[in-house]
């Protein structure tokens, strides 16, 4: 399953027991619709967890937009005033940063590591001076 949404907060590493360690966030997804001819919106809040490689909270910020893969769960429970509540969760497999943390102009170092990559290899390609014209 695919979801994306905007971070609510700063993700938090958390200890579970002494080798094993998970990064937990919140998104927040927005969706809007017609009722009666008035438009509505409504937040979809989703706590989610990332078990693969903790390194990757310090890219998550509050407000930046991210895209998940993974499978979504529910957890069912009973509040302090003896309350049945639940919400939504998300077992996160894989990470895209969309952006919207990073000031303007700048790019967050994953990014800007990856386009000086690109670069490299582009001028190292062994593909200078093929003809660009193709007969298709």
């Amino acid at each position: 399953m695919e979801i994306t949404g905007r971070l609510t907060a700063d993700a938090v590493v958390r200890t579970v027991s002494e080798d094993r360690k998970v990064v937990g966030f919140s998104i927040a997804i927005n969706d809007t619709f017609r009722s009666g001819g008035e438009q509505k919106k409504i937040t979809t809040f989703i706590d989610c967890s990332y078990w693969l490689n903790t390194g990757i909270a310090e890219y998550l910020k509050k407000g930046g937009w991210v895209q998940l893969y993974g499978r979504i769960g529910v957890n069912a429970y009973m509040s302090g005033n003896n309350e049945a509540k639940a919400s939504l969760t998300f077992h996160t497999s894989e990470i895209k940063l969309l952006g919207g943390t990073a000031r303007s102009g700048e790019l967050p170092n994953v990014v800007a590591k990856e386009v000086e990559t690109i670069a490299a290899a582009q001028a190292n390609s062994t593909f200078k001076g093929i003809d660009e014209d193709l007969p298709f």
